[in-house]
């Protein structure tokens, strides 16, 4: 069994490997003239590896923490900080800026991409390391592009997508959550309580037993209530949960998913990622509630099933898992509780 580490070093490896890697590539984009095709690298020249651009920003955010857990002298940091320097300069961030503005591309990655986005700047936020401060400024004009599409969307937004892919709302909510909360931005903080209150306050018997579909990596039911454990107290929250999820956490609609058949496939790999999103999401239910609520053993019981249970998609060498999915251990493995509740 591999250590804590050799498993982080993995995930370290998987983002090396993959964020500065052009091919192939899936790029959402409008095409507005038969003259307007060109490289990925040369619309986003620093998030255009990793297959997709999502992926491209989340790797770069798994590199970052990474070394914000990291001593400074660690023999891969050298070559991880070389990695996000050759992407964070300021050419290839203004280049960014310029592709995401364009008036054409005012949904592009909304919300996931940009959820993640943020979470990487917050995570240079957090990290104590004075090049954080410089690649923090060039990137603030894409975070703050970021954060005013979710202040022009979310508003408009007539119903919350309750799916199990990128474009669910419930999750990229989460991350925006935890983005103003680090900084300080309490416009979005009130938008973020706003908007789910409006979306999700009221829901009853979530149909957790009807999970996962097959491309999942993303639990609709738990995102809501991880979502929901950041805008209400602990009290608060144990009262929603008991109404929305009614006798959970139920276990025989918790088991870790049987693993993926063909991980080749880009949609059935998804669940590779499912397995450490349940993970996490369980242990932020878990540590919303308040101290002595019964649900919270089973929770972290579960929790722990499904890490262990996704661990060995970290064996994978297909492309289709490892251009994203170590994105998704890194999260679950170093996690801290650290995402508070903003009514607490």
């Amino acid at each position: 069994m591999m250590t804590n580490d050799a498993l982080l070093r993995r995930c370290v490896g998987m983002a090396l490997a993959g964020i500065h890697r052009e091919f192939p590539c899936f790029f959402p984009v409008v095409i507005d003239a038969p003259t307007n095709f060109t490289r990925p690298r040369d619309w986003t020249p620093a998030f255009y590896g990793c297959y997709d651009w999502h992926s491209a920003v989340h790797s770069h955010w798994l590199l970052i923490r990474w070394l914000s857990i990291t001593p400074a002298d660690d023999p891969m940091a050298g070559t991880v900080r070389s990695a996000l320097a050759a992407s964070f300069t300021p050419e290839n961030l203004a280049g960014e800026y310029r592709f995401l503005s364009h008036p054409q591309r005012a949904s592009f990655e909304r919300p996931y991409g940009l959820a993640w986005l943020l979470q990487l700047t917050a995570e240079l936020r957090n990290w104590t390391d004075p090049i954080s401060k410089t690649w923090l400024t060039d990137l603030q004009p894409l975070e703050q592009l970021a954060v005013h599409r979710f202040h022009e969307w979310l508003p408009r937004l007539p119903a919350p997508v309750r799916t199990g892919e990128h474009n669910q709302t419930a999750f990229a909510l989460g991350l925006l959550s935890d983005w103003a909360r680090v900084a300080n931005d309490l416009s979005t903080r009130e938008l973020v309580q706003s908007v789910a209150n409006r979306c999700y306050a009221t829901d009853r018997n979530l149909p957790l037993f009807q999970e996962p579909s097959g491309h999942d990596f993303l639990s609709p039911a738990l995102a809501t209530a991880d979502l929901m454990r950041r805008v209400l107290s602990p009290d608060d929250f144990s009262a929603w949960l008991s109404v929305a999820i009614p006798g959970f956490p139920v276990e025989t609609a918790l088991r870790p998913m049987p693993a993926p058949t063909d991980l080749r496939d880009g949609k059935v790999a998804h669940f590779a990622g499912l397995y450490f999103s349940r993970a996490w999401m369980l242990k932020g239910i878990a540590h919303g509630l308040p101290a002595n609520d019964s649900r919270r053993p089973g929770l972290l019981n579960l929790a722990q099933e499904h890490l262990q249970a996704g661990l060995p998609m970290l064996q994978s060498d297909e492309y289709s898992v490892t251009h994203w999915v170590g994105t998704y251990a890194m999260y679950a493995l170093t996690m801290s509780n650290n995402s508070q509740p903003d009514a607490a």
